[in-house]
């Protein structure tokens, strides 16, 4: 962005302003419909005795096939804006993307050397936290909140790339990973529990910056 272009929205202060809410997915709004879900899907645990307690490969299956799992959704409204020098005005476009981004676990990446069970004990690997889709401007809710001169679809296409990116490094920060992260541990835990095991423990792959 241009010097200029940003002491102009400076001044301009809640056009510049970026707003971010941050909402826990709550296990309530899903769980009653997931837990359904997953007690038709997933065979009888399998119990040799009273402390033994496997998992079939037909149960790892059915575990795998719950896909996307969200556990913490980011609402997100980012401004963008580019400027082109003019002969008398510069040219000016300034537009408002938002979108919601979801952080959450794909089942289908868990495999069974991530469930090693031992008795009614069994510990779990579990995926990264990560970014369940990336399609999350919500184009319906775009705003060209000022227009100078003339725009290529081009120089539309830049800002939103910009805004995507903005969005990104607003939603996927260490905190975010982290509430996501604890959201997963505890539904999990209980998952687990539901099929029989007493001691769960859960871990996660180390989270790498990609995005």
């Amino acid at each position: 962005m241009d010097k200029n272009t940003r002491t102009t929205l400076i001044t301009c202060g809640s056009i510049a302003a970026a707003v971010i809410v941050v909402a826990v997915v709550a296990a309530l709004l899903a769980g009653s419909w997931l837990w359904r879900k997953m007690e038709q899907s997933i065979p009888a645990i399998t119990i040799t005795d009273r402390r033994e307690v496997t998992l079939t490969p037909a149960q790892i299956q059915s575990i795998r096939d719950i896909g996307q799992w969200e556990f913490l959704s980011v609402d997100d409204e980012e401004l963008v804006d580019t400027m082109r020098p003019g002969i008398l005005f510069d040219d000016h476009l300034v537009c408002i993307y938002r979108g919601t981004l979801r952080l959450g676990l794909d089942m289908q990446e868990l495999s069974a050397a991530d469930l090693q069970t031992q008795g009614d004990s069994i510990s779990v690997l579990l995926p990264q936290i990560e970014l369940l889709d990336e399609y999350f401007i919500d184009d319906a809710r775009t705003e060209i909140f000022h227009e100078e001169g003339e725009w290529s679809s081009y120089a539309h296409d830049d800002l939103y790339r910009r805004a995507r990116e903005q969005m990104k490094r607003r939603a996927l920060t260490a905190e975010n990973i982290r509430l996501a992260q604890q959201m997963a541990e505890t539904q999990m835990r209980q998952f687990f529990q539901a099929l029989g095991f007493a001691h769960v423990s859960i871990t996660f792959q180390d989270y790498l910056q990609q995005y």
